[in-house]
């Protein structure tokens, strides 16, 4: 990930922390540059406050099972498919009840 990449989308926040989805591409961001516990605070935020970015749920209990928090990443997958479940989200459903079946 660029320093300019992440000066970018932390501005982007700066002028509008509530946006869901630039959270998540920084989230995504720092995941992929192996900056996992910075992701793992950014998905806490986004899903703090967008608790139905379902994504989040998925990306977010990845990110946590690559810190070694097994524990953390089943509590966040079972909110992840309470989420689905209230907005429909199948598909996502399904990759977090697949994830959540091999802890």
């Amino acid at each position: 990930m660029s320093q300019d990449r992440t000066e970018a989308l932390r501005a982007m926040l700066a002028q509008d922390a509530n946006n869901s989805f630039v959270r998540y591409a920084l989230a995504q961001a720092c995941a992929n540059a192996g900056r996992y516990q910075e992701a793992a605070a950014e998905y806490r935020e986004l899903l703090r406050l967008n608790p139905d970015y379902v994504a989040g749920y998925y990306h977010g209990g990845q990110t946590l099972e690559k810190l070694g928090l097994t524990d953390e990443a089943r509590v966040l997958y079972s909110e992840g498919l309470t989420a689905c479940s209230r907005t429909g989200d199948l598909h996502t459903r399904s990759e977090i009840q697949a994830a959540l079946d091999l802890l």
